[in-house]
């Protein structure tokens, strides 16, 4: 069965539009369900390459090889001087010549004798240990050994001690930062497979809202969503285009939603729920976007939106997102940047909970998986959650102070300082 077909809640359809009776708590599914749902229709972006110096915080496609052992060659690690370990020990020893890192050894080194040797630089034959400079004691033509402590390998990277060639020195899957883009260029990869950035479209949708640098009259309010969706969506590592503000008519909607469904994904904020005005679900109907499910159980967030528009390789991800700031905020964190993460191709696209004990009480009512706003700490005495005052859906203030969301399952119940709990960090 189709993924669309297990996951839509049940409905009532009027024409082209989807109306919700009353128990639509009951039609929810759970956010694992939604997640699950997510997975089944979001598919990897197509492979790309790129330039290594532009493939940080893309996600590698395929598995890296490298081309060479590394290091190529038996290195030293510090600088000081090349013996054979069994006769160097507090011994005066010739020095037959100085390798820097970049030149070749020319003379083998034997019992009596030693190389002075620069950090990077190549192990002359016969060596197997270099000692330290700070344990010598140089005389220009000779060198003091001065511990009587050398052990074999001692101060010596050996050949291809990192990785040989053939060898996977980057798996598919993983993130690339600043050290995988350094073990790459070590191991000549130039041209990195990719999954490619998505395309994001996002609407905010409301006669009430007008632009940040407005001052709002009687009864309307600055959009906040369309900027902080879009920044969010930029932090996912995906290519934002913010639509600006739309109206609540079916015209404008249509318009809009048209031009959005010409990026990998759409994201609107408002017109999601059951009121007068709530049109988006009807006119991304109407576009041909089909409903995959509209209601997740979690709070804030409830009436979250979530389709598909096209078939096979063009296949559009589409959300609507409450208008409410804070659920729209965790709508992002909870759903839509899972889907980002599974188009740009990460193994562990769903988001990642830890656990803390709880820094303060916290009483909790709801029907639904709830996510409160907590201020994450690290300490010698383990990790701490602080929840923070929070006065609901419109609180934006409060979730500017938080850098986790508190995770409690439904029920009633109030939790005591010091309760372990489960958290996502944002």
């Amino acid at each position: 069965m189709a993924a669309w077909k297990r996951c839509v809640p049940r409905a009532l359809l009027f024409g082209n539009t989807v109306r919700f009776h009353t128990g639509w708590l009951l039609d929810m599914i759970s956010l694992a369900e939604a997640l699950r749902c997510i997975g089944e229709t979001i598919r990897p972006a197509p492979i790309i390459e790129t330039p290594l110096a532009d493939a940080c915080g893309r996600v590698l496609a395929r598995d890296a090889l490298s081309d060479i052992d590394s290091p190529p060659y038996d290195k030293s690690l510090v600088d000081g001087y090349a013996v054979v370990a069994q006769s160097g020990a507090a011994r005066t020893l010739r020095v037959l010549e100085e390798i820097t890192a970049g030149r070749l050894p020319r003379v083998a080194v034997d019992t009596g004798s030693a190389s002075r040797i620069m950090t990077g630089a190549a192990i002359p034959r016969g060596a197997d240990a270099v000692v330290m400079k700070e344990d010598t004691e140089d005389h220009g033509q000779t060198v003091r050994i001065g511990t009587s402590h050398i052990l074999p390998g001692q101060n010596i990277l050996c050949r291809a001690t990192s990785f040989a060639a053939g060898q996977t020195v980057v798996a598919a899957g993983r993130t690339i930062r600043p050290l995988e883009v350094g073990i790459l260029a070590e191991a000549g990869v130039t041209r990195v497979p990719v999954h490619a950035a998505a395309d994001v479209s996002i609407i905010a949708t409301g006669n009430e809202l007008v632009a940040a640098d407005t001052a709002p009259g009687p009864g309307r309010l600055r959009n906040s969503n369309g900027p902080m969706l879009t920044s969010a969506v930029r932090a996912a590592g995906a290519v934002a285009h913010d639509l600006g503000i739309v109206r609540d008519t079916m015209s404008e909607l249509r318009e809009a939603v048209a031009r959005g469904l010409r990026s990998d994904f759409l994201i609107l904020s408002g017109g999601v729920s059951v009121g007068v005005l709530d049109l988006v679900p009807r006119v991304l109907s109407e576009l041909g976007v089909r409903e995959i499910f509209h209601g997740v159980r979690i709070k804030p967030g409830k009436p979250v939106w979530f389709g598909r528009h096209g078939e096979s390789d063009r296949r559009i991800g589409v959300f609507g997102l409450p208008g409410n700031p804070v659920s729209s905020f965790v709508g992002f964190e909870l759903l839509v940047r899972a889907a980002l993460a599974r188009f740009h191709g990460h193994h562990d696209w769903q988001p990642t909970m830890a656990s803390a004990c709880l820094a303060g009480p916290l009483d909790h009512h709801a029907r639904r998986d709830a996510f409160y706003p907590a201020r994450l700490r690290d300490s010698a005495d383990g990790r701490t959650a602080e929840p923070l005052p929070w006065r609901g859906s419109a609180d934006l203030a409060a979730l500017t102070h938080a850098n986790a969301l508190i995770h409690v399952p439904p029920g009633n119940e109030t939790f005591s300082d010091g309760h372990r709990v489960d958290i996502v960090i944002i």
